[in-house]
């Protein structure tokens, strides 16, 4: 990466701004959002660029250089309109009025290969109409935490936002959760859309259902597009959005990970993870276990978080009862748990090593799973990943072979509970050939990364950035992850 500060150059030249954007949100008007000019920042040092994603906008990455990153997404140069977003929510359970972007802006919109349509949004960009007396910056610990979470979800199979560059941008912060002086950054994310429950329920508080019913067409038009010509798009519309929802849930939950500030604001209308700020990989089972030093009541747990998205696409019917029957909603939520309890057990029973799991024992084998892990409080990435470690054809022939030499035994001590996980693991290995066994091997190691996000890993990347400016642990990070070492 360049780490220096680099001439202007033609934009013209630059792929990045050469781009096919599309005006489709801008094009709704500027009932939706306002136009905002992003801050002039005194340093560009670019971070981070995520080659990954420009195959997917038909770039090759020898050609685009670390200049066109700054250029586009640290000097802003070339890219008007910047739309800021209005938007209402429920934070902690309370409506709050006063909200939007506030510290980022909707950059542009681009026509993946695969022809859907993905948001460039900005985070730290400076203030904005709804900075709500904020400076609209993001520490660069903030950027760092971001880009590592993003592409750990998305290599544990999470549907989510990916960081698309992260540039320090050379001001100081003051923050009561770090310690300052602290540096900055401005981060671009690339989503599927900029759009959040929060948009719909704000029209819902200014009583234009007409602004309600239009941006529900567009939602339709550009993310469910297989829905246009239904006849009843908009409960299908409804129905399937709680599908995404609650598969999305179980996404989060098979992987451990607590977002942390479940905000109506923080969830995109089309399903999709995105906003990590203080998110936690859980260090072991624990229902309660909290990301957010400020969630005093735990009201956004590990363990709540099925409820409250459940809770939170109920309060989306309150604006949507324009358009769509109450019925066909309340229909279309009652398949949530459904939905979760399917996706977990498929993702549970995969990090068990399982594609398809159709034997009696399956639902047993789960059930001890979490019951041992919740027991004894073993890591809980541990566990799976010395799984995948230890896994042996010796299993099915003995179930005192089963994790034997892990380093999760000495936790599990005498437990009677992971006795009969073993047996029962042993037991299901046995309905399968010496192939198939192989295949279970593969599955373990595929879906169970030996490098997990937890606090202290996080903490010592940052250490070495904070302290001497080393970003190298930070880059091997990143290559563990996206690698799944």
């Amino acid at each position: 990466m360049t780490l220096a500060e680099t001439p202007n150059h033609d934009n013209s030249l630059n792929p990045l701004l050469t781009l096919n954007y599309e005006p489709a949100l801008e094009s709704l008007g500027d009932d939706y959002y306002d136009e905002v000019a992003a801050e002039e920042f005194p340093q560009h040092i670019l971070r981070w660029r995520n080659d990954a994603l420009l195959s997917d906008l038909g770039l090759n990455a020898q050609a685009v250089t670390d200049e066109h990153f700054i250029n586009a997404f640290g000097k802003f140069q070339g890219r008007k309109p910047l739309l800021a977003l209005r938007y209402h929510g429920y934070q902690f359970g309370n409506y709050n009025p006063y909200l939007g972007d506030g510290r980022g802006f909707l950059y542009g919109q681009v026509r993946a290969t695969n022809g859907e349509l993905y948001d460039f949004g900005t985070k730290g960009s400076g203030r904005t109409p709804y900075s709500r007396g904020g400076d609209g910056m993001l520490t660069l610990k903030g950027g760092v935490r971001e880009v590592l979470a993003a592409e750990a979800l998305h290599q544990m199979g999470v549907r989510t936002s990916r960081c698309f560059s992260m540039i320090e941008t050379g001001l100081s912060l003051w923050r009561g959760d770090e310690p300052s002086p602290t540096r900055s950054s401005v981060m671009v994310r690339m989503s599927s859309s900029h759009i959040r429950f929060g948009n719909f329920e704000r029209f819902h508080y200014l009583q234009r259902p007409d602004l309600t019913k239009k941006l529900l067409d567009h939602v339709i038009e550009y993310y469910y597009r297989h829905l246009v010509s239904q006849k009843d798009k908009y409960a299908l519309f409804y129905a399937e959005l709680v599908q995404r929802v609650a598969e999305l849930v179980a996404q989060w939950m098979a992987a451990g990970f607590c977002h942390g500030v479940l905000n109506t604001d923080n969830m995109s209308i089309t399903g999709e993870s995105f906003d990590y700020g203080p998110y936690a990989f859980i260090p072991t089972y624990d229902p309660y276990f909290t990301a957010a030093y400020f969630d005093y009541y735990k009201r956004y747990c590990y363990g709540h978080q099925p409820n409250i998205c459940q809770w939170n696409l109920e309060m989306l019917q309150e604006p949507l009862k324009a358009i769509i029957e109450p019925t066909d909603m309340e229909a279309g939520l009652a398949s949530f748990n459904e939905y979760y309890g399917t996706e977990y057990r498929r993702l549970m029973l995969r990090k068990l090593g399982f594609e398809q799991l159709n034997h009696p024992e399956a639902d047993e084998l789960l059930e001890l799973t979490i019951t041992f892990l919740k027991d004894s409080q073993v890591g809980y990435h541990l566990f799976f990943s010395e799984m995948a470690r230890t896994f042996s054809s010796k299993w099915r022939d003995d179930p005192a072979c089963v994790l034997h030499n892990s380093e999760i035994l000495p936790a599990a001590g005498t437990s009677a509970t992971f006795d009969n996980w073993c047996i029962i693991y042993h037991k299901i290995l046995n309905h399968f050939d010496l192939d198939a066994i192989e295949v279970i091997a593969q599955t373990l190691a595929q879906h169970n990364p030996k490098t997990v996000l937890l606090r202290p890993v996080i903490e010592s990347i940052w250490q070495p950035i904070a302290e001497v400016n080393d970003w190298q642990y930070f880059t091997d990070l990143i290559h563990q992850i996206q690698s799944k070492q």
